[in-house]
């Protein structure tokens, strides 16, 4: 049986919290395998950073996709995600970075492609209610009306959940991303581009004299339409375990490094 109705689940909404960029990883994937056990909702987490992060896909390599001469140089914590996926520039309040704990049910009989875009199209229609002309582009991408890229998605999959994770350029220091990751000249072409700063459009959300809070507080309201979601805090145990799985995982360096 197929299940592809936001509200035939009820959800739990996880925002507020600055967090560690480690402590993030750790938090998406404990609370996916919470969903993936069925010992927790589905869950939305909006996540806010206590600091500056370079945040690479499972697959990729340190060396090949940071100077770490500039990651040193701008303090930029380098961490790694579960996910597939390009490397995330990340500073406090440059990005909207949000994360979606589902039941792999709810996109049962949706292509891989589809359910990237079925997984973003209610950020997208948020965007649109507030006059931002962004479209969907597959496979991952979220799109300016200019064609450059805003956001990116990424996903990890497990045997009955999924994690499926969303980062938008908000007013993000090109100049200074341009510096610090390394963009291949294959990728660079393969988009008809000249420098790795123009990949990224850091003024269609700006542009609108909207903050950063007002986009995710009209994200909420988007999202609170489609089904019935509870805003909860993170307890104690939950927080506790992350640190825990963060200290023994994302922060070492044989995770760090698990791509030569």
């Amino acid at each position: 049986m197929s299940i592809r109705k936001w509200n035939d689940y009820r959800w739990q909404l996880i925002y507020g919290a600055h967090q560690e960029p480690n402590v993030h990883m750790a938090l998406d994937q404990q609370i996916t395998e919470e969903v993936n056990l069925g010992i927790r909702l589905p869950t939305l987490r909006i996540w806010e950073w206590d600091s500056s992060a370079v945040v690479l896909g499972r697959f990729q390599s340190v060396k090949n996709e940071v100077n770490k001469l500039y990651a040193d140089k701008y303090n930029l914590k380098i961490v790694r995600r579960i996910t597939g996926g390009g490397a995330m520039f990340i500073e406090p309040g440059n990005t909207i970075t949000y994360s979606l704990s589902i039941p792999k049910e709810l996109i049962l009989d949706l292509t891989f492609q589809e359910s990237y875009k079925f997984l973003d199209s209610w950020v997208v229609d948020s965007f649109r209610e507030l006059g931002v002309p962004v479209k969907y582009k597959p496979l991952n991408d979220i799109e300016s009306e200019n064609g450059k890229k805003i956001g990116g998605s990424a996903q990890a999959r497990l045997s009955k959940a999924i994690l499926h994770h969303t980062t938008i350029a908000y007013s993000i220091d090109q100049e200074k991303m341009a510096k610090v990751l390394r963009i291949s000249k294959e990728k660079i072409s393969d988009k008809g581009i000249e420098s790795a700063n123009k990949r990224v459009d850091n003024t269609t959300l700006t542009s609108t004299g909207l903050s950063r809070l007002e986009f995710i507080k009209n994200m909420i309201n988007h999202f609170s339409k489609m089904c019935h979601v509870e805003k909860i805090e993170l307890d104690k145990k939950t927080i506790n375990l992350a640190k825990k799985i963060s200290r023994e995982k994302f922060s070492t360096e044989s995770w760090i490094n698990i791509v030569p």
